[in-house]
């Protein structure tokens, strides 16, 4: 399995959307680019925590989905 990356696009519950690798504050009266290293370092981390989550949920769906050998009318 890769390492997840965030995808660009908005981060979920937050007025921060990621955009050709660069995090910007948004709303209604605009956006503002956010440049403090800090700030986006941890935007960065959160986001590759929540496409990892995004990844560990996808895979236990598949699992779910797919029906095992041993319901294939076993004894239980």
């Amino acid at each position: 399995m890769s390492a997840p990356t965030p995808r660009p696009g908005r981060l979920p519950r937050s007025p921060v959307v990621l955009r050709d690798g660069q995090w910007w504050l948004v709303s209604r009266a605009g956006s503002i680019l956010a440049t403090d290293p800090a700030f986006t370092s941890t935007l960065d981390a959160f986001a590759t925590a929540v496409a990892a989550a995004d990844q560990v949920v996808a895979g236990l769906h598949a699992r779910q989905s797919t029906p095992s050998s041993s319901d294939a009318g076993g004894e239980r």
